[in-house]
């Protein structure tokens, strides 16, 4: 794509003309282990990205939530994250077959700070520590296992300037439903109104009732 006045960076050198070298103290923020006050975010923490690439370098970044704790902490280096039915695309799981690398953001409602984890990932069908990941009795079927290389807390910038927390700046109502939205892209075929009774309270109800 062509756009008039556009100076692309292309190369490291480049980027540091234009963002100087982090302070040392934030360069040097990266650990290795888990601490305990990393343990008690993931206990806190009902939600979760998980960014993947596969090794043609297609990228995919997908969401995990459960109830708060659902990462269950195997020892200061591995963590274990449940995967719960969805609608079987699996994007990141099929990239992890062929780029274990994986990034991730634990998010805690209300906090602006992040934690960030970055490491290799391993896809699990079964373990002794399944039956810790049962919710509303669904235990999962798969588990996603990540050997952490790097960890550290992210500052808050991005949540102050977006005010992502308050409340006053939702507006949820700005875009078509979800029903509006899968009727115009996705689903185009579909009833509207049986759309709309789809993603109703009755989906909600039903999370936990799926199996792959």
């Amino acid at each position: 794509m062509d756009i008039p006045g556009l100076v692309e960076i292309t190369s490291q050198e480049e980027l540091r003309e234009v963002v100087p070298a982090p302070l040392q103290a934030t360069a040097d923020k990266v650990r290795k282990e888990l601490h305990e006050l990393d343990k008690e975010w993931l206990a806190a923490s009902p939600f979760c990205l998980i960014a993947t690439s596969a090794a043609d370098g297609s990228c995919d970044v997908s969401p995990k939530g459960d109830p708060a704790g659902f990462t269950k902490v195997l020892d200061d280096c591995t963590i274990a994250i449940p995967e719960r039915a969805g609608n079987r695309r699996i994007d990141g799981f099929l990239n992890i077959v062929s780029n274990p690398h994986v990034g991730l953001i634990y998010l805690l409602p209300g906090r602006g700070e992040t934690l960030r984890i970055n490491g290799r990932a391993r896809i699990i069908k079964e373990a002794p520590f399944f039956d810790d990941m049962i919710v509303k009795g669904n235990r999962p079927q798969l588990a996603l296992l990540v050997e952490i290389e790097e960890i550290f807390h992210h500052c808050s910038k991005a949540f102050l300037r977006s005010k992502l927390w308050k409340t006053e700046s939702w507006n949820p109502e700005a875009v078509p439903s979800r029903a509006e939205i899968a009727k115009a892209t996705d689903r185009q075929d579909a009833d509207l109104a049986e759309l709309k009774q789809y993603y109703g309270p009755s989906y909600e109800e039903g999370i936990y009732k799926v199996k792959y």
